[in-house]
């Protein structure tokens, strides 16, 4: 494989470090901090609502996927960090830096990517919705006729489920829960003065209203209303202009809009729980309850009604977030309902896979080769009709199937009931601790059980986060294993939007190792032996490293080691360790990383042949691939696990082998090679650990990889 060709234009670090870097790869100079490369992802997700080229309405979106990930960076990361501050067993991350510094760096750095949030909103794509004729009004710029007509929708749909809670000394302060969005008002008494309140904005309305009220926001009324203007007000607006009606008798003088965030990583004793269904689902409402991690208000809200609030919260001044604009914009995903075509992503139809494209049955398919997808290229029906099929099918005996993020009105979970109806043994592995995904999980085991299938809700003190479907069927031969394994979850929503990749085969080397894996998550098997899978907790990261080793070797004799590993985040440390020992020996390794990376590239002897990019589009790029020379014999792994300690050491992950050469050109030509090219949605990560986007050179040509694959593989309308 030839060089990627960006390695001349990074800036090393100077040649005095080599030596002590060389002789201590546990130096934490070596080393980027997990948090603060987690905000460097998301900034980039930022860089997407910040660029003019793309559609008005993606950028908006992309400003929502921007606040929703920092929403949950907040309900996890830092409020992990937050609870080490007070730790005296603490031990510190590879970087060296304390719980502390990390605060510290990360609101400097978050500072910065606000207010560029709030400026892109506010002066950006504010204007420009207006022009499209979206526009989201202010109160006061509505006509007098609206005003009455929002008056009229307050008293009707939200006074009465409103509760104003006051705050004196026969009050106490109220429960703020998470991400809600308040209202701290300001009132005067006639005889006692000015009065503190506190008013919870209704989750279960929309945040941007349309109006008049009353258009339909159903599909047939969308249809109705192509290329009509789009007229949003906010709802906290239109509760804060009729406040009069809720304080009667008292002049309200100000009213502030607010949110706390609060911690949401609540952990659970699964061995001590008697039913972890109901464990779980006390975790989940827990999280209203957890303490509080951040405060963001409104700029103009008074100092001494920040004190009040921040004295309430149990917070410090360096977990208080100003804005200019409005607070909590994760909302601005309910902009996709707006119908104008031309202001969003071109819609595309996928690939039909070559084995959905003749009549002949997919069992026959699938005996005579392996076939792989790509997705969202390849259409993910694929996968769907390999389990209608299995469902109505008379020789399959049953099926098993691991089940991680399954999304709504599922037709994975339709073809798997429809199964058991069918007759057939179906055992299904659900994560009901899939983070935020648990009440979803929790309901579709019960809907799974109700219909008489075998439900396992996981392995106590690991997540299942493997991606398998085994097929058993009965043909003259014997027993046939049919088997789906993958990058991404059973979930043909994010299909759509995530590049991830599934491989099926019928090899009996993966049927025996995936029967031995399913045996040891829904029984009591101990196997830890497998021939051709590579399984997390047991033995994968140890695996990994041996594969590094050989490159190692076969470099030192042959000179031509190479390594392409993709994946969402690289963390772990002893992983990290062995790039930086194959780098030093000369082997060329190309790391794509969406997400996080503590890897430090280019610091001469120690990763001066790593090159570390990151890629940021239209699609998630959610596949792992894990490819190495092998003396030009390349060897590649796909599967669940990045290289992190979550996943090498408290997860069920798998990687297994591509051992077809029609699917290895396929990967090496669509994702090694296409990637490495990719001069528009490309991000080299720096030593210092900052990020710089590769801009074409002078008539250079322009590639994007997921552009590529989209006009190469789809049918764009």
């Amino acid at each position: 494989m030839k060089d990627s060709g960006f390695r001349q234009a990074r800036q090393p670090v100077p040649d005095t470090r080599k030596k002590t870097m060389a002789e201590n790869y546990n130096n934490p100079e070596l080393y980027i901090n997990r948090e603060l490369s987690w905000l460097e992802f998301n900034s980039r997700v930022l860089q997407e609502a910040l660029d003019p080229g793309l559609p008005l309405l993606e950028r908006a979106r992309f400003i929502s996927i921007f606040a929703n990930n920092l929403d949950e960076f907040f309900m996890i990361r830092v409020s992990g960090v937050r609870r080490q501050v007070d730790s005296l067993k603490l031990k510190p991350p590879p970087d060296g830096l304390t719980p502390m510094e990390q605060l510290n760096r990360l609101r400097e750095r978050l500072t910065g990517l606000l207010q560029s949030m709030d400026q892109c909103w506010n002066e950006e794509l504010l204007p420009a919705l207006g022009k499209a004729n979206i526009q989201i009004l202010e109160y006061p710029e509505l006509e007098e006729a609206r005003r009455a007509e929002l008056r009229n929708f307050f008293l009707e749909e939200i006074y009465p489920i409103l509760t104003p809670l006051a705050f004196d000394p026969g009050h106490p302060f109220p429960h703020i829960s998470n991400l809600s969005i308040n209202l701290a008002i300001i009132v005067e008494h006639p005889k006692t003065g000015e009065r503190f309140a506190r008013l919870k904005v209704p989750d279960r309305l929309p945040r941007l209203i349309r109006i008049p009220i009353g258009i339909s926001a159903s599909k047939e009324g969308r249809k109705r209303q192509t290329g009509s203007a789009y007229r949003y007000v906010w709802v906290e607006e239109i509760i804060a202009n009729n406040l009069d009606i809720l304080f009667p008798g008292l002049k309200v003088t100000a009213a502030y809009p607010f949110r706390v965030t609060r911690n949401a990583d609540v952990e659970i004793a699964e061995d001590e729980a008697d039913d972890l269904l109901r464990a779980i689902k006390g975790v989940v409402e827990q999280r209203h309850f957890g303490f509080a991690i951040r405060l963001e208000a409104d700029n103009q809200m008074p100092g001494e009604l920040l004190e009040i609030l921040k004295e309430n919260l149990g917070l410090e001044s360096y977990q208080v977030y100003r804005h200019s604009g409005p607070i909590g914009l994760s909302c601005l995903s309910q902009l996709s309902e707006v119908n104008k075509p031309d202001l969003k992503y071109r819609p595309f139809i996928p690939s039909k896979p070559v084995i959905l494209k003749k009549k002949t049955k997919l069992f026959k398919k699938l005996k005579d080769q392996n076939h792989l997808l790509y997705h969202p290229y390849d259409d993910f029906s694929a996968v769907v009709e390999f389990l209608n099929q299995a469902a109505d099918d008379p020789d399959v005996m049953a099926i098993k199937q691991t089940l991680y993020r399954v999304g709504p009105d599922s037709p994975v979970v339709n073809a798997l009931t429809r199964a058991r109806e069918n007759g057939k043994q179906v055992s299904i592995l659900i994560e009901i601790k899939a983070r935020f995904d648990e009440q979803n999980n929790i309901e579709w085991a019960r809907e799974l059980e109700e219909s008489g299938v075998n439900v396992v809700y996981g392995v106590v003190g690991l997540k299942t986060h493997c991606k398998a479907c085994m097929v058993v069927r009965r043909e003259p031969e014997g027993l046939v294993r049919y088997l789906h394994l993958a990058t991404g979850n059973y979930n043909p929503v994010t299909a759509r939007i995530y590049t991830d990749l599934g491989y099926f085969t019928t090899d009996r080397a993966f049927a025996e190792d995936v029967s031995a894996l399913f045996n040891s998550l829904t029984g009591y098997s101990g196997s830890t032996e497998y021939q051709k899978l590579l399984v997390a907790p047991s033995s994968l990261r140890n695996q990994i490293i041996s594969l590094i080793d050989r490159e190692i070797e076969k470099h030192e004799k042959n000179g031509n080691g190479y390594l392409f590993f993709k994946m969402n985040s690289l963390v772990d440390k002893e992983c990290i360790k062995a790039l930086y020992r194959a780098s030093s020996t000369g082997v060329k390794i190309d790391l794509v990383v969406r997400g996080i990376c503590c890897l430090r590239p280019n610091i001469p002897g120690i990763s001066e042949n790593i090159t570390v990019s990151s890629i940021v589009g239209r699609f998630l790029e959610h596949a792992r691939v894990y490819c190495f020379g092998n003396g030009g014999n390349e060897e590649i792994l796909l599967g669940s696990a990045d290289l992190m300690p979550r996943n090498l050491d408290r997860r069920v992950e798998i990687l297994f082998p591509v051992i077809d050469q029609a699917s290895i050109k396929t990967i090496k030509r669509d994702i090694i090679e296409l990637q490495k090219k990719d001069n528009v949605k490309k991000w080299l990560l720096e030593p210092d650990g900052s990020y710089r986007r590769i801009i074409p050179e002078k008539n250079e040509e322009i590639l994007d990889s997921q552009a590529h694959c989209l006009a190469s593989k789809t049918k764009i309308r």
